[in-house]
């Protein structure tokens, strides 16, 4: 698959979460923004900051109806661990397909240990990418504080759009 890419629609992705709940993204957030990351998981400082960066900005986030959920392939006990240790209180998704994440988003893998490597997804409330940050490694990460900016600045661009094609 290729990359994802604005405007596109985000594929189907099954995530379970510890203690067995199962959410389907993104008809879990149909109706409004949300972020999707893709974490290499509990062993790595850089996604694990990441993590605590969008739960220290989660009231935020909601406050202007933005959820947040990540992924990981590490197995339930380590993001048990992750999660109690650091309070996450969204929804994060372990023992991750990262064959499948890879065939349907085009997300940058490792396969010996399976790992996703840091993807980052903004997606509208019809579930169509608005953004993506694909990476290689731990750099380049989505931040809370970039999302509520682009989220703000959307209908203002949409307005400028429309008012462009109006000419």
């Amino acid at each position: 698959m290729s990359l994802l890419r604005g405007g596109d629609a985000f594929p189907p992705l099954e995530l379970v979460e510890v203690g067995g709940p199962r959410r389907t993204i993104p008809a879990e957030f149909a109706g409004q923004y949300s972020v999707v990351l893709f974490s290499r998981g509990a062993s790595c400082r850089s996604c694990v900051e990441q993590l605590r960066a969008f739960q220290r900005g989660l009231r935020r986030l909601s406050a202007v109806d933005i959820a947040v959920v990540a992924l990981t392939a590490d197995e339930e006990p380590m993001i048990t661990e992750l999660v109690s240790r650091y309070g996450l209180t969204f929804p994060i998704g372990h023992s991750t397909d990262v064959g499948q994440i890879a065939a349907t988003t085009g997300a940058f893998v490792t396969m010996d240990p399976p790992q996703l490597q840091t993807t980052g997804f903004v997606l509208d409330p019809d579930g169509k990418v608005v953004i993506s940050v694909y990476s290689c490694g731990t750099l380049g990460q989505l931040l809370p504080d970039d999302v509520l900016e682009l989220v703000r600045e959307l209908p203002q661009h949409a307005d400028a759009t429309r008012q462009e094609a109006e000419r």
